[in-house]
Protein backbone atom coordinates (compact mmCIF):
# COMPACT_ATOMS: atom_id res chain seq x y z
CA UNK A 1 0.00 0.00 0.00
CA UNK A 2 2.75 2.42 0.95
CA UNK A 3 4.65 1.82 -3.05
CA UNK A 4 1.01 2.30 -4.10
CA UNK A 5 0.41 5.82 -2.18
CA UNK A 6 3.75 6.65 -3.04
CA UNK A 7 3.10 6.46 -6.74
CA UNK A 8 -0.05 7.86 -6.50
CA UNK A 9 1.45 11.04 -5.08
CA UNK A 10 4.21 11.09 -7.61
CA UNK A 11 1.60 10.74 -10.55
CA UNK A 12 0.17 13.51 -8.66
CA UNK A 13 3.33 15.66 -9.35
CA UNK A 14 3.63 14.83 -12.56
CA UNK A 15 -0.14 15.32 -13.51
CA UNK A 16 0.25 18.88 -12.24
CA UNK A 17 2.90 19.75 -14.65
CA UNK A 18 0.50 20.57 -17.48
CA UNK A 19 -2.34 22.01 -15.46
CA UNK A 20 -0.11 24.35 -14.17
CA UNK A 21 1.05 25.47 -17.65
CA UNK A 22 -1.65 25.46 -19.05
CA UNK A 23 -3.29 28.22 -16.07
CA UNK A 24 -0.14 30.32 -16.04
CA UNK A 25 -0.26 30.53 -19.85
CA UNK A 26 -3.60 32.09 -19.62
CA UNK A 27 -1.63 35.03 -17.92
CA UNK A 28 2.17 35.01 -18.47
CA UNK A 29 1.37 37.65 -21.15
CA UNK A 30 -0.44 40.37 -19.10
CA UNK A 31 3.10 42.03 -18.35
CA UNK A 32 5.02 40.93 -21.63
CA UNK A 33 2.37 42.58 -24.13
CA UNK A 34 3.95 46.03 -24.41
CA UNK A 35 7.42 44.55 -25.37
CA UNK A 36 5.34 42.22 -27.91
CA UNK A 37 3.52 45.26 -29.22
CA UNK A 38 7.19 46.81 -29.47
CA UNK A 39 7.95 43.37 -31.60
CA UNK A 40 5.16 42.97 -33.52
CA UNK A 41 3.26 45.77 -33.22
CA UNK A 42 0.09 44.40 -33.60
CA UNK A 43 -3.19 46.46 -33.61
CA UNK A 44 -5.41 46.71 -31.41
CA UNK A 45 -7.64 44.15 -32.01
CA UNK A 46 -4.66 41.79 -32.39
CA UNK A 47 -3.48 42.66 -29.44
CA UNK A 48 -6.49 41.09 -27.61
CA UNK A 49 -6.75 38.40 -30.09
CA UNK A 50 -3.14 37.33 -28.74
CA UNK A 51 -4.15 37.07 -25.42
CA UNK A 52 -7.96 35.64 -25.39
CA UNK A 53 -7.94 33.44 -28.37
CA UNK A 54 -5.86 30.88 -25.53
CA UNK A 55 -8.62 31.60 -23.62
CA UNK A 56 -11.64 30.88 -26.10
CA UNK A 57 -9.96 27.74 -27.52
CA UNK A 58 -9.57 26.20 -24.13
CA UNK A 59 -12.78 27.51 -22.83
CA UNK A 60 -14.83 26.42 -25.92
CA UNK A 61 -13.03 23.01 -26.72
CA UNK A 62 -12.90 21.53 -22.92
CA UNK A 63 -16.41 20.03 -22.73
CA UNK A 64 -15.71 18.50 -26.52
CA UNK A 65 -12.52 16.69 -25.40
CA UNK A 66 -13.95 16.04 -21.85
CA UNK A 67 -16.08 13.42 -24.06
CA UNK A 68 -13.81 12.35 -26.35
CA UNK A 69 -11.33 11.41 -23.75
CA UNK A 70 -13.98 9.39 -22.00
CA UNK A 71 -14.21 7.51 -25.56
CA UNK A 72 -10.85 6.95 -26.65
CA UNK A 73 -8.63 7.04 -23.72
CA UNK A 74 -7.71 9.94 -21.11
CA UNK A 75 -3.95 9.43 -20.66
CA UNK A 76 -3.41 9.15 -24.59
CA UNK A 77 -5.31 12.53 -25.22
CA UNK A 78 -3.55 14.03 -22.25
CA UNK A 79 -0.11 12.67 -23.64
CA UNK A 80 -1.07 14.07 -27.32
CA UNK A 81 -2.01 17.20 -25.57
CA UNK A 82 0.87 18.20 -23.84
CA UNK A 83 3.10 17.31 -27.31
CA UNK A 84 0.67 19.68 -29.19
CA UNK A 85 1.05 22.20 -26.31
CA UNK A 86 4.78 21.92 -26.54
CA UNK A 87 4.68 22.59 -30.72
CA UNK A 88 2.40 25.20 -30.22
CA UNK A 89 4.38 27.11 -27.24
CA UNK A 90 7.62 26.60 -29.53
CA UNK A 91 5.72 27.86 -32.62
CA UNK A 92 4.79 31.59 -30.44
CA UNK A 93 8.04 31.66 -29.14
CA UNK A 94 9.82 32.59 -32.62
CA UNK A 95 6.55 34.34 -34.36
CA UNK A 96 8.02 37.02 -36.72
CA UNK A 97 4.24 38.72 -36.96
CA UNK A 98 0.80 39.12 -35.02
CA UNK A 99 -1.09 36.58 -37.09
CA UNK A 100 1.55 33.66 -36.51
CA UNK A 101 1.33 34.49 -32.85
CA UNK A 102 -2.30 34.18 -32.77
CA UNK A 103 -2.46 30.95 -34.82
CA UNK A 104 0.09 29.69 -32.00
CA UNK A 105 -1.76 30.64 -29.47
CA UNK A 106 -4.87 29.06 -30.63
CA UNK A 107 -3.46 25.72 -31.09
CA UNK A 108 -1.66 26.26 -27.53
CA UNK A 109 -5.31 26.72 -26.38
CA UNK A 110 -6.94 23.75 -28.65
CA UNK A 111 -3.84 21.15 -26.45
CA UNK A 112 -5.16 23.40 -23.10
CA UNK A 113 -8.16 21.78 -23.74
CA UNK A 114 -7.25 18.64 -23.98
CA UNK A 115 -5.63 18.45 -20.88
CA UNK A 116 -7.79 20.01 -17.95
CA UNK A 117 -10.73 16.97 -17.91
CA UNK A 118 -7.82 14.40 -19.04
CA UNK A 119 -5.60 15.43 -16.11
CA UNK A 120 -8.52 14.95 -13.49
CA UNK A 121 -9.78 11.97 -14.48
CA UNK A 122 -6.27 10.54 -14.48
CA UNK A 123 -6.12 12.31 -11.30
CA UNK A 124 -9.50 10.48 -9.89
CA UNK A 125 -7.75 7.09 -10.78
CA UNK A 126 -4.95 7.44 -8.77
CA UNK A 127 -7.23 8.01 -5.65
CA UNK A 128 -9.83 5.85 -5.06
CA UNK A 129 -9.99 6.30 -1.61
CA UNK A 130 -12.55 9.54 -1.04
CA UNK A 131 -10.55 11.59 1.58
CA UNK A 132 -7.09 11.47 -0.15
CA UNK A 133 -9.04 11.89 -3.52
CA UNK A 134 -10.84 15.02 -2.08
CA UNK A 135 -7.17 16.60 -0.89
CA UNK A 136 -5.71 15.57 -4.34
CA UNK A 137 -8.28 17.19 -5.62
CA UNK A 138 -7.50 20.46 -3.69
CA UNK A 139 -4.11 20.39 -4.72
CA UNK A 140 -5.03 20.33 -8.06
CA UNK A 141 -7.34 23.46 -7.94
CA UNK A 142 -4.71 25.42 -5.80
CA UNK A 143 -1.98 24.65 -8.39
CA UNK A 144 -4.52 25.95 -11.34
CA UNK A 145 -5.21 28.97 -9.40
CA UNK A 146 -1.59 29.30 -8.57
CA UNK A 147 -0.56 29.53 -12.27
CA UNK A 148 -3.27 32.37 -12.85
CA UNK A 149 -1.78 34.15 -10.20
CA UNK A 150 2.17 34.02 -10.56
CA UNK A 151 2.20 33.98 -14.82
CA UNK A 152 2.41 37.52 -14.89
CA UNK A 153 5.49 37.35 -12.29
CA UNK A 154 6.80 34.75 -14.41
CA UNK A 155 6.66 36.60 -17.46
CA UNK A 156 7.75 39.72 -15.91
CA UNK A 157 10.94 37.87 -14.54
CA UNK A 158 12.16 36.39 -17.54
CA UNK A 159 11.40 39.89 -19.54
CA UNK A 160 13.84 41.49 -17.44
CA UNK A 161 16.46 38.98 -18.96
CA UNK A 162 15.38 37.69 -22.08
CA UNK A 163 13.61 38.33 -25.36
CA UNK A 164 9.61 38.09 -25.09
CA UNK A 165 9.54 34.46 -26.80
CA UNK A 166 10.94 33.47 -23.55
CA UNK A 167 8.09 33.55 -21.75
CA UNK A 168 6.64 30.57 -24.13
CA UNK A 169 9.90 29.05 -24.55
CA UNK A 170 9.78 28.10 -20.30
CA UNK A 171 7.10 25.60 -21.34
CA UNK A 172 9.21 23.14 -23.23
CA UNK A 173 11.15 21.84 -20.25
CA UNK A 174 8.46 21.12 -18.32
CA UNK A 175 6.69 19.68 -20.75
CA UNK A 176 9.35 17.45 -21.73
CA UNK A 177 9.67 15.96 -17.99
CA UNK A 178 6.00 15.15 -18.37
CA UNK A 179 6.18 13.10 -21.40
CA UNK A 180 9.01 11.47 -19.63
CA UNK A 181 7.16 10.21 -16.86
CA UNK A 182 3.37 10.27 -17.12
CA UNK A 183 3.85 7.11 -19.46
CA UNK A 184 5.64 5.33 -16.03
CA UNK A 185 3.00 7.14 -13.59
CA UNK A 186 -0.08 7.07 -15.00
CA UNK A 187 -2.70 4.62 -16.24
CA UNK A 188 -5.45 4.88 -18.99
CA UNK A 189 -8.51 6.02 -18.14
CA UNK A 190 -11.63 5.41 -20.27
CA UNK A 191 -15.54 5.56 -19.55
CA UNK A 192 -17.95 3.72 -21.00
CA UNK A 193 -21.75 4.53 -22.17
CA UNK A 194 -20.80 7.97 -23.29
CA UNK A 195 -22.46 8.06 -26.57
CA UNK A 196 -20.82 9.55 -29.08
CA UNK A 197 -19.25 13.13 -29.87
CA UNK A 198 -21.80 15.57 -31.59
CA UNK A 199 -19.30 17.22 -34.02
CA UNK A 200 -22.06 19.79 -34.79
CA UNK A 201 -22.66 20.86 -31.36
CA UNK A 202 -18.58 21.51 -30.99
CA UNK A 203 -18.63 23.59 -33.80
CA UNK A 204 -21.93 25.60 -32.79
CA UNK A 205 -20.08 26.33 -29.68
CA UNK A 206 -17.19 27.34 -30.63
CA UNK A 207 -18.37 29.52 -33.84
CA UNK A 208 -20.50 31.21 -32.22
CA UNK A 209 -18.59 32.50 -29.59
CA UNK A 210 -15.33 33.11 -31.47
CA UNK A 211 -18.00 35.05 -33.92
CA UNK A 212 -19.81 37.34 -31.20
CA UNK A 213 -16.82 38.09 -29.40
CA UNK A 214 -14.79 39.05 -32.76
CA UNK A 215 -18.11 41.39 -33.14
CA UNK A 216 -17.27 43.26 -30.12
CA UNK A 217 -13.72 43.35 -30.04
CA UNK A 218 -14.22 44.76 -33.54
CA UNK A 219 -16.35 47.47 -32.78
CA UNK A 220 -14.15 48.26 -29.91
CA UNK A 221 -11.09 49.07 -32.00
CA UNK A 222 -12.98 50.23 -34.62
CA UNK A 223 -16.14 51.89 -33.51
CA UNK A 224 -19.65 50.07 -34.98
CA UNK A 225 -19.63 49.14 -38.48
CA UNK A 226 -21.50 46.48 -40.21
CA UNK A 227 -18.49 43.66 -40.30
CA UNK A 228 -18.58 44.18 -35.99
CA UNK A 229 -22.59 43.92 -36.12
CA UNK A 230 -23.03 40.93 -38.76
CA UNK A 231 -20.11 39.00 -37.05
CA UNK A 232 -22.55 39.49 -33.55
CA UNK A 233 -25.40 38.55 -34.99
CA UNK A 234 -24.37 35.60 -36.16
CA UNK A 235 -22.31 34.36 -33.33
CA UNK A 236 -25.89 35.00 -31.31
CA UNK A 237 -27.65 32.82 -33.33
CA UNK A 238 -24.92 30.27 -33.21
CA UNK A 239 -24.90 29.74 -29.59
CA UNK A 240 -28.81 29.97 -29.69
CA UNK A 241 -28.93 27.27 -31.87
CA UNK A 242 -26.60 25.02 -30.01
CA UNK A 243 -28.43 25.54 -26.84
CA UNK A 244 -31.60 24.16 -28.66
CA UNK A 245 -30.07 21.58 -29.95
CA UNK A 246 -28.38 20.33 -26.57
CA UNK A 247 -32.19 19.70 -25.65
CA UNK A 248 -32.55 17.30 -28.18
CA UNK A 249 -29.67 15.23 -27.54
CA UNK A 250 -29.18 12.04 -25.80
CA UNK A 251 -25.23 12.81 -24.67
CA UNK A 252 -25.05 16.46 -24.71
CA UNK A 253 -22.11 18.68 -24.67
CA UNK A 254 -23.79 21.21 -21.73
CA UNK A 255 -27.02 19.97 -19.85
CA UNK A 256 -28.63 23.46 -19.42
CA UNK A 257 -31.06 22.26 -17.30
CA UNK A 258 -28.53 21.72 -14.38
CA UNK A 259 -29.00 25.82 -13.96
CA UNK A 260 -32.76 25.20 -13.30
CA UNK A 261 -30.71 24.10 -9.90
CA UNK A 262 -30.22 28.15 -8.51
CA UNK A 263 -27.12 27.00 -6.36
CA UNK A 264 -25.28 25.07 -9.35
CA UNK A 265 -26.40 28.65 -10.84
CA UNK A 266 -24.50 30.20 -8.67
CA UNK A 267 -21.79 28.66 -8.34
CA UNK A 268 -21.25 28.48 -12.51
CA UNK A 269 -21.79 32.36 -12.41
CA UNK A 270 -19.29 32.33 -9.75
CA UNK A 271 -16.67 30.40 -11.53
CA UNK A 272 -17.09 32.93 -14.44
CA UNK A 273 -17.42 36.53 -13.47
CA UNK A 274 -14.47 36.54 -10.90
CA UNK A 275 -11.95 35.02 -13.33
CA UNK A 276 -13.04 37.28 -15.62
CA UNK A 277 -12.69 40.05 -13.39
CA UNK A 278 -9.47 39.25 -12.07
CA UNK A 279 -8.23 38.39 -16.06
CA UNK A 280 -9.07 41.97 -17.15
CA UNK A 281 -7.83 43.99 -14.04
CA UNK A 282 -4.88 41.99 -13.79
CA UNK A 283 -3.95 42.82 -18.11
CA UNK A 284 -5.22 46.69 -17.84
CA UNK A 285 -3.18 47.11 -14.29
CA UNK A 286 -0.35 45.53 -16.09
CA UNK A 287 -0.31 47.91 -19.25
CA UNK A 288 -0.82 51.03 -16.18
CA UNK A 289 1.85 49.66 -14.42
CA UNK A 290 4.49 50.00 -17.13
CA UNK A 291 3.21 52.70 -19.51
CA UNK A 292 1.38 54.82 -17.56
CA UNK A 293 3.43 54.84 -14.07
CA UNK A 294 6.32 53.69 -16.38
CA UNK A 295 8.18 50.88 -14.13
CA UNK A 296 10.28 48.35 -15.11
CA UNK A 297 8.83 44.89 -15.71
CA UNK A 298 10.19 43.30 -13.08
CA UNK A 299 9.16 46.02 -10.37
CA UNK A 300 5.94 45.37 -12.33
CA UNK A 301 6.02 41.60 -11.54
CA UNK A 302 7.10 41.92 -8.27
CA UNK A 303 4.32 44.30 -6.85
CA UNK A 304 2.27 41.42 -8.06
CA UNK A 305 3.21 38.92 -5.42
CA UNK A 306 1.28 39.98 -2.64
CA UNK A 307 -1.78 39.53 -4.80
CA UNK A 308 -0.73 36.32 -6.14
CA UNK A 309 0.63 34.97 -2.38
CA UNK A 310 -3.00 35.75 -0.98
CA UNK A 311 -4.93 34.22 -3.62
CA UNK A 312 -2.82 30.80 -3.33
CA UNK A 313 -2.92 30.57 0.29
CA UNK A 314 -6.64 31.30 -0.19
CA UNK A 315 -6.88 28.39 -2.28
CA UNK A 316 -5.28 26.30 0.21
CA UNK A 317 -7.21 27.31 3.46
CA UNK A 318 -10.73 27.70 2.09
CA UNK A 319 -11.96 23.95 2.43
CA UNK A 320 -10.82 24.71 6.44
CA UNK A 321 -12.95 27.97 5.77
CA UNK A 322 -15.84 26.33 4.52
CA UNK A 323 -15.61 23.87 7.31
CA UNK A 324 -16.15 26.92 9.94
CA UNK A 325 -18.47 29.49 8.34
CA UNK A 326 -20.38 27.36 5.92
CA UNK A 327 -20.01 27.43 1.88
CA UNK A 328 -22.78 30.86 2.01
CA UNK A 329 -20.49 32.63 4.40
CA UNK A 330 -18.18 32.20 2.21
CA UNK A 331 -19.39 32.80 -1.16
CA UNK A 332 -20.60 36.11 0.10
CA UNK A 333 -17.10 36.73 1.42
CA UNK A 334 -16.07 35.72 -2.13
CA UNK A 335 -18.10 38.17 -3.93
CA UNK A 336 -17.95 41.09 -1.67
CA UNK A 337 -14.31 41.40 -1.07
CA UNK A 338 -13.76 41.02 -4.87
CA UNK A 339 -15.87 43.88 -5.57
CA UNK A 340 -14.05 45.85 -2.67
CA UNK A 341 -10.83 44.88 -4.28
CA UNK A 342 -11.49 45.94 -7.74
CA UNK A 343 -12.80 49.73 -6.18
CA UNK A 344 -9.44 50.50 -4.95
CA UNK A 345 -8.28 50.33 -8.73
CA UNK A 346 -10.95 53.63 -9.04
CA UNK A 347 -8.26 55.67 -6.37
CA UNK A 348 -5.62 55.19 -9.24
CA UNK A 349 -4.28 57.84 -11.20
CA UNK A 350 -1.49 58.83 -14.00
CA UNK A 351 1.06 59.19 -10.63
CA UNK A 352 1.03 57.14 -7.57
CA UNK A 353 -1.11 54.81 -7.84
CA UNK A 354 1.45 51.41 -7.15
CA UNK A 355 0.38 51.43 -3.60
CA UNK A 356 -3.64 51.43 -4.52
CA UNK A 357 -3.15 48.47 -7.14
CA UNK A 358 -0.91 46.24 -4.97
CA UNK A 359 -3.84 47.19 -1.82
CA UNK A 360 -6.76 46.44 -4.61
CA UNK A 361 -5.01 42.41 -5.32
CA UNK A 362 -4.40 41.65 -1.97
CA UNK A 363 -8.14 42.42 -0.77
CA UNK A 364 -9.67 41.08 -4.28
CA UNK A 365 -7.01 37.95 -4.02
CA UNK A 366 -9.14 37.08 -0.73
CA UNK A 367 -12.13 36.36 -2.89
CA UNK A 368 -10.39 35.10 -6.13
CA UNK A 369 -8.80 32.57 -4.08
CA UNK A 370 -12.54 31.23 -1.87
CA UNK A 371 -14.02 31.24 -5.79
CA UNK A 372 -11.04 29.25 -7.28
CA UNK A 373 -11.13 26.34 -4.88
CA UNK A 374 -14.53 26.17 -3.67
CA UNK A 375 -16.55 26.66 -7.15
CA UNK A 376 -16.35 22.97 -9.01
CA UNK A 377 -17.32 21.44 -5.45
CA UNK A 378 -20.39 23.69 -5.02
CA UNK A 379 -21.41 23.10 -8.36
CA UNK A 380 -21.30 19.45 -8.28
CA UNK A 381 -22.82 19.21 -4.51
CA UNK A 382 -25.72 20.92 -6.14
CA UNK A 383 -26.52 18.34 -8.67
CA UNK A 384 -27.68 14.76 -8.53
CA UNK A 385 -24.47 11.99 -8.05
CA UNK A 386 -25.55 10.59 -11.99
CA UNK A 387 -24.78 14.17 -13.34
CA UNK A 388 -21.48 15.23 -11.11
CA UNK A 389 -19.39 14.92 -14.43
CA UNK A 390 -21.58 17.14 -16.28
CA UNK A 391 -21.62 19.71 -13.56
CA UNK A 392 -17.47 19.72 -13.13
CA UNK A 393 -17.21 20.20 -16.41
CA UNK A 394 -19.40 23.17 -16.84
CA UNK A 395 -17.42 24.30 -14.13
CA UNK A 396 -14.39 24.47 -15.30
CA UNK A 397 -16.02 25.79 -18.66
CA UNK A 398 -17.32 28.60 -16.91
CA UNK A 399 -13.32 29.48 -15.54
CA UNK A 400 -11.94 29.25 -18.78
CA UNK A 401 -14.82 31.31 -20.52
CA UNK A 402 -14.68 33.73 -18.12
CA UNK A 403 -10.92 34.55 -17.81
CA UNK A 404 -11.25 35.24 -21.85
CA UNK A 405 -14.37 37.37 -21.86
CA UNK A 406 -12.58 39.40 -19.27
CA UNK A 407 -10.17 40.56 -21.59
CA UNK A 408 -12.22 40.59 -24.37
CA UNK A 409 -15.20 42.60 -23.28
CA UNK A 410 -13.61 44.72 -20.25
CA UNK A 411 -10.44 45.29 -22.31
CA UNK A 412 -13.12 46.39 -25.48
CA UNK A 413 -14.57 48.61 -22.82
CA UNK A 414 -10.93 50.04 -21.48
CA UNK A 415 -9.99 50.70 -25.49
CA UNK A 416 -13.49 52.09 -26.06
CA UNK A 417 -13.38 54.33 -23.53
CA UNK A 418 -9.36 55.76 -24.55
CA UNK A 419 -10.46 56.45 -28.04
CA UNK A 420 -13.64 58.18 -26.96
CA UNK A 421 -11.83 60.21 -24.56
CA UNK A 422 -8.01 60.38 -25.40
CA UNK A 423 -6.25 62.18 -28.16
CA UNK A 424 -7.66 60.02 -30.96
CA UNK A 425 -4.47 59.42 -32.76
CA UNK A 426 -4.26 55.97 -32.35
CA UNK A 427 -6.29 52.43 -30.87
CA UNK A 428 -4.22 51.88 -27.90
CA UNK A 429 -1.76 54.13 -25.65
CA UNK A 430 1.70 52.53 -26.74
CA UNK A 431 0.89 53.47 -30.47
CA UNK A 432 -0.60 56.83 -29.52
CA UNK A 433 2.91 57.80 -27.17
CA UNK A 434 4.88 56.47 -30.23
CA UNK A 435 3.14 58.84 -32.68
CA UNK A 436 2.86 61.96 -30.61
CA UNK A 437 5.04 61.64 -27.24
CA UNK A 438 3.59 65.47 -26.68
CA UNK A 439 0.06 64.38 -26.12
CA UNK A 440 1.59 61.42 -23.27
CA UNK A 441 -0.41 63.25 -20.47
CA UNK A 442 -4.05 63.22 -22.26
CA UNK A 443 -3.36 59.90 -23.21
CA UNK A 444 -2.56 58.06 -20.17
CA UNK A 445 -5.33 60.02 -18.54
CA UNK A 446 -7.84 58.62 -21.26
CA UNK A 447 -5.90 55.09 -20.50
CA UNK A 448 -6.81 55.34 -16.68
CA UNK A 449 -10.63 56.07 -17.15
CA UNK A 450 -10.71 53.44 -19.30
CA UNK A 451 -9.20 51.21 -16.27
CA UNK A 452 -11.27 52.63 -14.09
CA UNK A 453 -14.61 52.33 -16.51
CA UNK A 454 -13.42 48.66 -16.59
CA UNK A 455 -13.45 47.92 -12.48
CA UNK A 456 -16.06 49.58 -11.70
CA UNK A 457 -18.39 47.62 -14.21
CA UNK A 458 -16.99 44.59 -12.81
CA UNK A 459 -17.36 45.98 -8.89
CA UNK A 460 -21.19 46.41 -9.38
CA UNK A 461 -21.23 43.16 -11.01
CA UNK A 462 -19.76 41.71 -7.75
CA UNK A 463 -22.08 43.53 -5.61
CA UNK A 464 -24.86 42.40 -7.65
CA UNK A 465 -24.15 38.59 -7.77
CA UNK A 466 -23.28 39.23 -3.97
CA UNK A 467 -26.65 40.48 -3.35
CA UNK A 468 -28.21 37.61 -5.65
CA UNK A 469 -26.27 34.73 -3.64
CA UNK A 470 -27.90 35.92 0.18
CA UNK A 471 -31.12 36.31 -1.37
CA UNK A 472 -30.83 32.68 -3.68
CA UNK A 473 -27.95 30.60 -1.43
CA UNK A 474 -30.22 28.27 1.38
CA UNK A 475 -28.96 28.67 4.93
CA UNK A 476 -25.70 27.21 6.63
CA UNK A 477 -28.65 24.64 8.04
CA UNK A 478 -28.80 22.97 4.52
CA UNK A 479 -24.98 22.21 3.47
CA UNK A 480 -24.05 23.13 0.09
CA UNK A 481 -20.55 21.22 -0.06
CA UNK A 482 -20.71 17.43 1.35
CA UNK A 483 -18.08 16.44 3.58
CA UNK A 484 -15.80 13.74 1.52
CA UNK A 485 -16.21 10.06 3.36
CA UNK A 486 -13.10 8.66 4.39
Amino acid sequence: MTRQHTRAWFGLLVILCPVFLVSMDGSILFLAMPKISQALTPTADQALWILDVYGFAVGSLLIAFGAIGDRYGRLRLLMIGAAVFGIGSAGAAFAPNPELLITFRALMGLAGATLLPSALAVLSELFPDARRRARAIGIFAAAFAAGFAIGPVVGGVLLERFAWGSVFLVNLPVIAVFLALAPVLLREVRATGKGRVDVLSVVLSAAGLLLAIYGIKHAAADFLSVTAGLAAIAGAGLLVWFARRQRGLEYPLVEFSLFRDRVFTIAIVTGLLPLAAWSAAAFLSGTYLQSVLGLPVLQAALLALPGAAVLTIMCVVTPALVDRIGARAALLGCHFSIAAGLALLLLTGVTGGAGWYVASTVVAGIGYGISFSLVADTAVAAVPAERAGAAGAIAETSNEIGNALGIALMGSLAALVFRLVGPDLAPTLGETLDIAPTTALDAKEAFVAGLHAAVAVLSLLHVGLGILALRWLPQPSKALVPQASA
